[in-house]
């Protein structure tokens, strides 16, 4: 299996399934059963989201190269250097462990801005597909807020003196974000306020200048609202791109709205693959 380096010198395995055209999708592709994947379709979300997508892709004819870089953040966090140029080199530190000098990418949420900082900086993307996040108008300064916000509920939390009895979680509301209790430590929130932070002066009509294939795929109703705990925050998605669709389009971006579907929703391999498979396929045909 090949063997990323990463900008911290930390080692991510990287997995490729199939031939054709190199697709990186930065997720995980194993599978998930049980109360851990129960308790991710109770939120209404997919336990096995990557492994769906990476088998369907390959199948219709891509090279995929998946590595799981969220959860890679999570065992080991980043959280003094996880800035967009940090982000942005990890990803080409795993398409070159695959050998993908050239490779469309799919991302979703913060990934897929990811993407978008890594589309930026490189001239090897052959497509960007962005899912869940808007080109234009991105709630940069709002996830600053809500990182921050999560940063200080887990150092809180860290140093609170520990309860002699957990009371018991009540079961969640798909969407229902004040409902979420932090289990985060510091150091996992804290390279994700890194982040954004490093992305506070980031201009995203840059993202006009791109010129390779783009595609940005959201929930019509995924705008979020955060209550108190996260500093009253919305965070307009759905809103932005709505805003921004005539640009957007104009500029060369292609734009697929999901109706009914939220951020959790439309995220799903359901919801995003009959809409992301024919775009790769018409946009990377004889693409080496």
């Amino acid at each position: 299996m090949p063997t990323a380096r990463l900008h911290d010198d930390a080692a991510l395995d990287v997995t490729t399934l199939g031939d054709g055209p190199a697709v990186l999708l930065p997720v995980s592709t194993a599978t998930t059963e049980g109360p851990q994947a129960d308790a991710v379709r109770a939120w209404g979300a997919d336990p096995n989201l990557g492994h769906a997508l990476a088998t369907r892709l390959a199948a219709a004819g891509f090279r995929v190269v998946a590595a799981d870089y969220e959860g890679h953040l999570a065992a080991r966090p980043k959280p003094g250097t996880l800035t967009a140029d940090a982000v942005a080199a990890d990803l080409l530190a795993v398409a070159d462990a695959a050998g993908a000098d050239r490779f469309a990418y799919y991302g979703y949420s913060w990934l897929a801005l990811a993407g978008l900082q890594l589309a930026l900086r490189t001239d090897r993307l052959t497509a960007l597909a962005m899912g869940g996040y808007p080109p234009l108008d991105g709630p940069y300064a709002a996830m600053l807020t809500v990182t921050r916000a999560a940063h200080a509920l887990a150092v809180a939390a860290r140093d609170a003196p520990p309860e002699p009895e957990p009371a018991p979680a009540a079961a969640p509301e798909p969407g229902d974000w004040d409902a979420v209790q932090t289990t985060q430590s510091p150091e996992l929130t804290g390279q994700y306020v890194t982040l954004y932070e490093s992305l506070a002066g980031f201009d995203d009509r840059t993202s006009l200048d791109l010129t390779m294939p783009r595609l940005v795929v959201v929930g019509g109703e995924d705008d979020i609202t955060y209550g108190p705990a996260w500093g009253d925050v919305e965070v307009v998605i759905a809103g932005a791109v709505a805003r921004r669709r005539a640009e957007l389009e104009a500029g060369g971006w292609g734009v697929e709205v999901l109706d009914g579907k939220d951020h959790l929703s439309a995220m799903r391999a359901d919801a995003v693959l009959p809409v992301l498979e024919p775009w790769l396929t018409a946009r990377l045909r004889g693409v080496a």
